[in-house]
């Protein structure tokens, strides 16, 4: 018998997806994107200049920082000060950052560093998800700029990315926890991967209670068919023009 979600979902379907590109004006890579409730303003930013270890190798860089609003959440989440940034908010910036680039060609447009942007204005589960999958379309956007600017060899994105939580509550795989499934699952997983069927990243672990072999290749296989939808959403915003 199904687990009853708080929506009423069926085990393996998705919050509704929303990019709302341009959401600021400051930026041309700039996009608030929504999974259910959860929404990440997503912003792509372009320097010139690159790390001292890719000086001089006509190569450039892209790297992320991410933050959640200190009203993003139902008790209010102090700001990070002095430059000091707690160990989730550094593990989750890294994850964006090794995610973004496994699809973009760091070669075609020289040496300048990207910024990718992910502020947390409202949190209901899966903000990594959200923040990685909203980056893509930020990036998108910033790219169509630079080109229009010719600033590119080539097109730099090679592939799609997105990015899904799965997890098991009370002993059902589902997809895209809301923030009271992911507290309340035995096992929670967060899968990126690429429009080509490739993962980027696994992780994920027990909570509550081991699993096996089979379970985590159904979670696998769930969190693939989300990934799918948010590829669909991410065509249909970057098609709007």
């Amino acid at each position: 018998m199904s687990t009853s979600r708080t929506d009423g979902r069926a085990p393996e379907a998705m919050r509704p997806i929303h990019f709302q590109r341009r959401f600021t004006s400051k930026t041309p890579g700039s996009v608030l994107a929504s999974f259910g409730d959860t929404q990440v303003l997503c912003t792509a930013s372009l320097m010139d200049g690159v790390p001292r270890f890719l000086q001089g190798k006509g190569k450039g860089w892209l790297t992320a920082e991410y933050s959640m609003m200190p009203s993003s959440t139902d008790t209010r989440k102090a700001r990070d000060r002095n430059g000091r940034v707690d160990g989730r908010s550094v593990e989750i910036q890294r994850l964006i950052g090794r995610s973004v680039r496994a699809v973009t060609n760091l070669e075609v447009f020289g040496e300048r560093t990207i910024y990718i942007d992910c502020d947390v204005l409202q949190a209901d589960g899966g903000t990594r998800t959200t923040s990685i999958s909203g980056a893509w379309v930020a990036l998108h956007d910033l790219f169509l700029h630079m080109d229009s600017k010719r600033m590119l060899r080539q097109w730099p994105l090679e592939q799609q990315l997105g990015a899904v939580s799965v997890g098991v509550v009370k002993g059902e795989v589902l997809c895209d926890l809301c923030y009271e499934e992911d507290a309340g699952a035995d096992v929670d997983m967060n899968i990126v991967m690429t429009s080509g069927g490739e993962f980027v990243e696994v992780q994920g672990g027990a909570e509550g209670a081991t699993f096996s072999r089979e379970t985590m290749e159904n979670m696998l296989a769930c969190a693939e068919g989300g990934i799918r939808q948010i590829f669909e959403a991410q065509r249909a915003a970057v098609e709007e023009g």
